[in-house]
Formats: C-alpha cells, sequence, structure tokens
C-alpha cells in the first residue's frame, strides 16, 4: 500500500520555508531587473569607512531603506514563524533586537581596519553571540528569534544563485567523492570509538558519527530520529558539533593561511573538516575570497550535506535489523525515507544556481559585469551576508560553554578523535589529490 504523503510539511518545515523565502527574493529581484529596476536600494549594506562622520552621513541619506529592509525581514519571517508554530509577540521584539545588533555588527565590519584583519560580518557576529550568550542572563523568550537552522538555509541558497550551475556540473561530482570518502571514514572513525573505547551506546554514537562526518547539528537530528536516540543523546551530539566547529571557525583560516594555500584549496579543505554549515561559511569567509566561498559551498552542500538523507535511511535499517534484532516488517522503514530525511534546501539551493546561470547565458561578459552583477546578483549577495549574520549571532546567544560541562569527557573524547582523523584527511584530499580542481576555481 502507497505510503501517504503529508504535504503539510510544505509550510510547517523551517528546510521549505528556507526555500520558498529564498526562491521568493530571487524572484522578486529577477522581476526588478526585467523591469528596469533592482533590489538594490533594499538591499542596502554600510559603505566602507574610516570616520564615524561618513557613517552618519550615510544613515542620514539612507535611513529609510535600513527600515525598509527591516520591514521586508519582519514580515516574510513574522509569516513563516506564525505557520511554523512559533510565538510571534516573541519573535517579533526579538527580531528587532537582532536586527539592530546585525546592523551595528554590519557597520563595524565595513571599517577599513576590519577589512584589513579579515574580520568579516559573521565572525564578528560570532564572536558578540558568544560573549553575550555566556557573560549575560539572556531572557528565554529571546530564544524565539534566533532560528539559527532557518537563516542559515536561507542564505546557502541565495549563495546558490551567486554560483554558476557549469561549475557545480564540473566541480560536483569531485565534491561528493571527496566528501564520501571523508563521509564514511569519519563516521566509521568516531561510531568505532564510542561504541569499542569507551563503551557508549549505538545510537548515541550513530548520533555523534553523523554530527561529525556530515552537517552537524541537521545530520545529528535527522539521524537520532530515524534510529530512535534519546533526547539527551541528540543533545549531546549538537554539543559537540557547537563546541568544534566553533574552534575550527578560528584554526582553519590561519591554518590555511600559514600554509599558503590557494583560496579554492582552502575553501574545500574548511568545507571537508568544518561540523556545521554555518560555521563552515565564517571560516571560509575569514579567506578573504569568493572563491574560498564557492569552493567551500561545492564541498560541504553539494558534497556533505547530501549524506544527511542518505546516513538516515541506511541507519534507519540497521537500528531495526541489527540494533533491535527485529524483522524489518516490525517497523516500518520505506524508500521514502531518504526523501523525508533528505535536506530540502540544497535543492533550492539548486534551483537558484540553476535560474541565475540559465539568465545569465543571455549576456556576454561585459553585460554581465556592467548589468547583471551589480543589479541582481550584487544585491542578492548583500541580502545573503544579512542572514549570515542573523545566523551567527543565533548561534553565539544559543551556545552555552558551561552547559557542556555535564555530558562527561567520553563522547567529547570519542569525538575528538573523529577529528583527530577528519582534518588531516580533508587537508591531503584538498591539496594533494584533487587541488588541481579547487585551484581552478578562481570567484
Amino acid at each position: 500500500m502507497a505510503e501517504k504523503r503529508d504535504w503539510s510539511e510544505l509550510w510547517k518545515k523551517e528546510d521549505w520555508w528556507a526555500v520558498w523565502l529564498a526562491l521568493g527574493i530571487i524572484l522578486a529581484g529577477l522581476i526588478l531587473f526585467w523591469a528596469g529596476s533592482s533590489l538594490k536600494p533594499i538591499a542596502i549594506s554600510p559603505p566602507e569607512w574610516t570616520s564615524l562622520s561618513a557613517v552618519a552621513d550615510h544613515f542620514i541619506q539612507k535611513w529609510n531603506w535600513y527600515l525598509a529592509q527591516f520591514l521586508m525581514w519582519l514580515v516574510i519571517f513574522t509569516i513563516s514563524i506564525r505557520f511554523l508554530g512559533l510565538n510571534l509577540k516573541q519573535y517579533i521584539p526579538g527580531f528587532l533586537i537582532l536586527f539592530a545588533l546585525a546592523l551595528l555588527i554590519y557597520i563595524i565590519s565595513s571599517w577599513k581596519y576590519s577589512h584589513d584583519y579579515n574580520l568579516e560580518a559573521p565572525l564578528l557576529a560570532l564572536i558578540l553571540g558568544l560573549l553575550a550568550g555566556n557573560l549575560l542572563k539572556l531572557p528565554k523568550w529571546f530564544d524565539t528569534s534566533l532560528r539559527t537552522e532557518y537563516y542559515i538555509k536561507t542564505g546557502i541558497i541565495l549563495l546558490g544563485a551567486t554560483l554558476p550551475f557549469t561549475l557545480i556540473i564540473q566541480a560536483g561530482p569531485i565534491a561528493f567523492v571527496q566528501a564520501t570518502i571523508v563521509s564514511i571514514t569519519t563516521f566509521l572513525t568516531i561510531y568505532l570509538a564510542a561504541t569499542r573505547l569507551f563503551q557508549l551506546d549505538q545510537r548515541f554514537a550513530a548520533c555523534m558519527g553523523a554530527g561529525g562526518s556530515v552537517c552537524g547539528v541537521s545530520a545529528t537530528i535527522a539521524v537520532g530520529g530515524a534510529v530512535g536516540a534519546k533526547k539527551e543523546h541528540v543533545a549531546i551530539g549538537i554539543s559537540l558539533v557547537a563546541v568544534w566547529a566553533i574552534v575550527m571557525i578560528f584554526i582553519l583560516p590561519i591554518a590555511c593561511k600559514a600554509l599558503g594555500l590557494p583560496p579554492g584549496v582552502s575553501g574545500a579543505w574548511i568545507g571537508t573538516s568544518e561540523f556545521a554549515d554555518a560555521a563552515g561559511f565564517a571560516a571560509a569567509a575569514a579567506i578573504g575570497s569568493e572563491a574560498a566561498i564557492q569552493t567551500y559551498t561545492l564541498m560541504k552542500v553539494i558534497g556533505r550535506d547530501i549524506w544527511i538523507g542518505l546516513w538516515s535511511f541506511i541507519l534507519a535499517i540497521i537500528a531495526v535489523v541489527v540494533w533491535e534484532k527485529k524483522e524489518l516488517k516490525e517497523k516500518s522503514v520505506s524508500a521514502l525515507e531518504i526523501w523525508v530525511r533528505f535536506p530540502k534546501f540544497v535543492l533550492g539551493f539548486f534551483a537558484a544556481s540553476a535560474v541565475i546561470t540559465l539568465v545569465a547565458m543571455n549576456y556576454t561578459g561585459e553585460e554581465f559585469n556592467q548589468s547583471l552583477k551589480p543589479l541582481l546578483i550584487g544585491p542578492i549577495k548583500t541580502l545573503r551576508t544579512w542572514t549570515f549574520i542573523f545566523t551567527f549571532l543565533s548561534i553565539g546567544f544559543t551556545t552555552r560553554f558551561r552547559e557542556l560541562t555535564k555530558f562527561g569527557w567520553n563522547p567529547f573524547l570519542a569525538f575528538s578523535i573523529g577529528v583527530a582523523v577528519n582534518v588531516p584527511l580533508g587537508f591531503i584530499l584538498s591539496y594533494l589529490v584533487f587541488d588541481h580542481y579547487w585551484t581552478a576555481i578562481k570567484g
């Protein structure tokens, strides 16, 4: 008997709302572009500055567009938050604070000296969020506005609009091969360390293995649900991902620059060895090159994130047939499971890239640089940056280092063994094996 689809997920899941929001922005940008206008006025951001008077002059002239952008985000997010079943009375004031802080961070990152030291807005947002989240007692209602997964997925789909589809076709298979090697190796390392060395529960080990080998938070939650893990095990897995993801934000860019790696190779290594989409973007942005962001995205989104569905499907079967020692028929594990667990925002990413690539094919190189890039792609890139600032503020505000001490050392050690394998393996594959592919991407 065919399994009945629940179509309500199209408006009740953050994954799908990220797709509708990002593709809606891209469609609006296209309509305005074809009508001889642009998203550029509302996709506003502070210019590079050296004096506070220049910043003041900018806001005196453009304050209305900042207000318009705030209202745009507020209306879109409020509608979606309502469908997601969250408290609007908590979300609206929380988002007002989030936007105000994002604007402050954008201003600081636009300072000339911030540019000189590669202090990109997402990284500054993370630092501010971590300080506030761990030193101040934030009100509980503020958490409603900290929709980390929603913001990052929206930003990644917008990123797809700035990444040519031809590049995905060329480098995508390499990204998937590299991701497959890393995903399987890292998963098995963490799983075996957790179960054999530290005698941890198999489902707990599966959650940690997925978090370390694929896409941190999303993979941990998806696999936790697929294998029936305890809620506290999923929470610990997410926390371990957050700790190492934050550590790698600082370590990987420093290592890339110290080794003199090309931007494309740097982005691929970060995409292979970071543990969360949002953290990886911050690390890639710290390289200071669009090439690093592009190769990171190819490696992380196209290569590794696809494994969320694959691992969930495989482990759901193993949990029933092997761990629970039951017949497959006693628990439903259908072929649709891979679709249920598949990260839908990846489809939005592909769609965004394909649409903009098809549009760009109708323009010469000169027309692209003089018209399409500044009037369509540029504004989308600016709005993408806003979503990433929202993301990193949310990560910082919700990461509580004091809570991590409750879990004991064994889960941390098991996960860390996986890190010790993943990071050098990522370097070997990105720099020594597939370097000619990643170096060729110039941004």
